[in-house]
């Protein structure tokens, strides 16, 4: 299978992703990016994005990244890092791939806002599954 029909059946089928306007706009093997327009719902009390959007969006990117060799890969660890609130008009998370072995992957994820400024840094480490995506 294409990237690019992998990244079409990841932005159709991850239902909480696309209920939340997060979407992969480049994905090939080993690299992803991954948008969230802001809106004032995706915001918490503070008046930034919330947390655990900006970690979807981080993860969602990873899957892009992750996935795109037509093997199905998925998250076994995750690490998380806010270095600024998400504010601004939109958020993009670039995934890069660090280290791709037999069964493991691990994938840097950083978090940007308009302004070009890192948000959050996360490194998440996959589980390659035996079987095609």
């Amino acid at each position: 299978m294409k990237p690019e029909e992998i990244m079409e059946i990841l932005n159709n089928d991850d239902r909480f992703c696309k209920y939340n306007g997060m979407r992969l706009e480049t994905i090939r093997p080993g690299y992803a990016e991954a948008v969230l327009d802001i809106t004032p719902e995706k915001l918490n009390g503070l008046g930034s994005v919330q947390g655990g959007a900006m970690f979807t969006l981080a993860d969602l990117a990873f899957a892009g990244a992750s996935n795109a060799y037509g093997i199905r890969c998925v998250a076994s660890n995750a690490n998380v890092a806010y270095v600024r609130p998400g504010t601004g008009r939109q958020l993009r998370a670039v995934a890069t791939e660090i280290s791709r072995g037999r069964r493991t992957g691990v994938y840097q994820v950083q978090v940007f806002n308009d302004q070009k400024k890192v948000v959050a840094h996360a490194v998440i480490t996959g589980f390659i599954l035996d079987e095609p995506f």
